[in-house]
């Protein structure tokens, strides 16, 4: 009889690579490994593109690793795309790395009685680090992502054109892949790729972002997007902008010092939540004023002061005093799914907002160690030859 415990992991795990057999290495120290494989739809659906190998190549390749005891697909949708196969297999743990954990997976497991374990990404003895995001860009500058720290919806006339202000955005390294509908703006960085496949030309990174924006943009399109996805995908480094009743800034500040940009790597974090739900109307009940939209306008300028300070205090409290104002015109961007775990963090984090518009995506936190499950950033720096 074997007594041994069950071990469950679950991923892509696409273009199969050294960093996916140490993962299933570590985790089978526990037990048995059972690995259950996002289906291709699912992928799709996730990342918005099609994988490299099919669902029948890599359940082939997977099961062929010694470590493994067995391979699935699952048969959910989804971040959660394995509940059938865990409630089935009902595992002793559940491991993930940083980057796969979410606050729905704990919970799941808490209600199952199985153990969460949070593994970092190391590579075997002697290995270089591995991850599929790295090998699909190869050696190209692939295009970043971006998450905005405040002033968000500034960006839009009919908010500045009641008070005018400042979006403040910070430009990420695409050291992982994520997920789409999940305030990362995808939608821009996947128009970005229309024109830019693999990386941003070396040029003034003021002019791409317009460009950008021009873009997405077309003449007649009834729904414009903000300006600040473009700006933060183009422009390296923390940047902010003025708008004032109009889709272009005015004017704009970049921060490229090595100091102030490793402060901020070390007091931001992020953890998954999930896609925005399909058909989320964030306008559909919005309190728009000059008083509001004055102080989303106050706390990005004092969130700019205290970032050049490195200021830890005023910059958390300015960085939740414009999320608190964001959600106060736009309450559509909370839900209590989303306010049940920023409350499980509150005692880790000094302050917390949503990636994007809301809905779910990324929580992205404030904090000076990391939260439990929740990944650090990597800062885009200024490019040579800008």
């Amino acid at each position: 009889m074997n007594n041994k415990k069950k071990v469950f992991v679950s991923g892509c795990y696409d273009m199969l690579h050294s960093g996916h057999v140490a993962f299933f290495k570590e985790a089978s120290h526990y037990g048995d490994l059972y690995v259950g494989l996002g289906s291709d739809k699912t992928v799709a659906d996730l990342k918005g593109r099609r994988t490299i190998n099919s669902e029948q190549e890599r359940l082939y390749m997977v099961k062929s690793i010694k470590h493994v005891t067995e391979a699935f697909v699952n048969s959910g949708g989804g971040i959660m795309d394995f509940e059938n196969e865990l409630k089935e297999l009902k595992p002793d743990y559940f491991v993930v790395n940083e980057d796969g954990y979410s606050p729905a997976k704990k919970e799941l497991c808490e209600s199952l009685g199985i153990e969460l374990k949070v593994l970092e990404r190391i590579p075997d003895a002697g290995l270089p680090p591995r991850s599929t995001t790295s090998i699909r860009s190869g050696d190209n500058c692939t295009l970043p992502y971006r998450i905005d720290l405040a002033g968000t919806w500034i960006d839009q006339p009919y908010v500045s054109k009641f008070h005018p202000g400042w979006a403040i955005t910070l430009s990420l390294e695409p050291v992982i892949e994520y997920n789409e509908r999940c305030g990362m703006s995808t939608s821009t960085r996947n128009a970005a790729k229309k024109i830019w496949p693999y990386y941003l030309p070396l040029e003034k990174p003021e002019k791409l972002a317009e460009i950008l924006f021009k873009y997405e943009n077309t003449p007649g399109s009834t729904l414009i997007s903000g300006a600040q996805d473009a700006i933060g995908i183009c422009m390296p480094g923390l940047v902010r902008h003025y708008y004032d009743n109009d889709y272009w800034p005015l004017q704009f500040e970049s921060v490229h010092d090595e100091g102030i940009l490793d402060w901020l790597e070390e007091h931001l974090f992020m953890v998954l939540l999930w896609p925005r739900p399909a058909g989320t109307d964030l306008l559909k009940e919005t309190y728009i004023s000059n008083e509001n939209v004055k102080v989303l306008a106050n706390a990005a300028d004092n969130a700019w002061k205290a970032i050049l300070n490195k200021n830890l205090t005023d910059f958390a409290r300015y960085f939740k005093k414009s999320f608190e104002a964001q959600t106060t015109m736009f309450p559509a961007m909370l839900n209590k799914e989303i306010e049940k775990v920023i409350d499980s963090y509150k005692d880790q984090a000094l302050a917390w907002k949503l990636a994007g518009a809301g809905g779910g995506g990324y929580l992205i936190f404030v904090a000076d160690k990391q939260p439990t499950g929740s990944m650090k950033i990597k800062i885009r720096r200024k490019e040579s030859g800008l």
